[in-house]
């Protein structure tokens, strides 16, 4: 049987990630409302961890794999992605699954952005258009100035700016490290943090007359019932196997081949929110939703035409 070649491998591994994403995302909505976040998130990052070290690790290769001489880069990538997870879980606790969803899809839009200041990409003007009008579906989901406004709708879009640093220093990194290597450094990461909001906050101390998404946050660490803690430990294997597959992706494809499978977290999202939480978007969500999921879809397309036409120019010159 012939092996999958990176182009077929790329987007599957997306698909995959998304998949296990958007489930993550549904079980930690129902644990919002019980849990501290940083504890359910402990839990997971202990599951996650053996996880990667216990499997992952030996059926990729061997634990030479989790070597490293760019621990910086890797930590500053662990502290991207702890950042947007943090931001939209405390944004999912107070949001609509989908409007929670599609705010962080501002995401695509920071990394052409990112991608011009920082990797040094250029970006035509379709393509500036196409930001654009995703931006203006994210304000109308938003609705500012509006009593439909939520602070907590903030949360999601601080989320995506962690998310789009990620992406670069994942792109910046692929060509040395490994899947393996990325979703170990996250997992010892997201451990330390959360032991150490666990120390200043498990407590409750803060938690007195917080806001919704805040509490989250600063509610007391419980003895979790049965359920929910193998719920918190299957939250780690999702979290583990879609980070090492969303790396996996990124590191075998070209960000204009794979990011338009991780569009599939929009419907999805829409999805488990009408099957599970009985949210439906009104009318104006559906139309920023809309405009969203459009101009990042043509993005991406623009990226992969304006990639070949390069390539091919390239072809021509040699």
């Amino acid at each position: 049987m012939s092996r999958l070649s990176p182009a077929s491998l790329a987007p599957l591994s997306a698909l995959i990630a998304v998949t296990l994403f958007s489930i993550n995302d549904v079980l930690m909505k129902l644990f919002s409302d019980g849990y501290a976040l940083h504890q359910i998130v402990l839990v997971r990052s202990v599951a996650g961890l053996v996880l990667t070290v216990l499997v992952m690790a030996p059926l990729a290769g061997g634990f030479h794999l989790l070597r490293t001489k760019r621990l910086g880069i890797h930590m500053a990538r662990a502290g991207c992605v702890f950042f947007a997870n943090m931001m939209f879980f405390l944004g999912l606790s107070a949001l609509p699954l989908a409007d929670a969803v599609a705010l962080f899809f501002v995401s695509p839009f920071i990394i052409t952005i990112f991608s011009v200041l920082f990797l040094g990409e250029v970006v035509g003007p379709r393509r500036w258009v196409a930001v654009a009008l995703g931006l203006l579906g994210v304000v109308i989901v938003l609705r500012p100035a509006t009593s439909a406004f939520q602070v907590a709708s903030l949360l999601p879009i601080a989320a995506a700016f962690g998310y789009a640093g990620l992406h670069i220093l994942t792109r910046y990194m692929r060509g040395t490290e490994n899947a393996v290597s990325m979703t170990f450094y996250i997992q010892v990461m997201f451990l330390v943090l959360c032991c150490v909001l666990g120390l200043w906050m498990g407590d409750g101390r803060f938690h007195d007359d917080s806001p919704e998404a805040l509490a989250f946050l600063v509610r007391p660490w419980v003895v979790p019932e049965l359920a929910p803690f193998i719920g918190m430990l299957l939250l780690g294997i999702l979290a583990s196997v879609g980070g090492y597959c969303i790396s996996q992706a990124y590191r075998l494809g070209e960000a204009a081949l794979v990011a338009p499978f991780e569009y599939l977290a929009l419907p999805l999202g829409i999805l488990w929110g009408i099957l599970v939480f009985g949210e439906w978007p009104d009318a104006m969500a559906w139309l920023g939703i809309a405009l969203i999921l459009a101009s990042g879809l043509y993005t991406v397309w623009r990226e992969n035409k304006v990639l070949k036409d390069e390539m091919q120019a390239k072809n021509l010159r040699t």
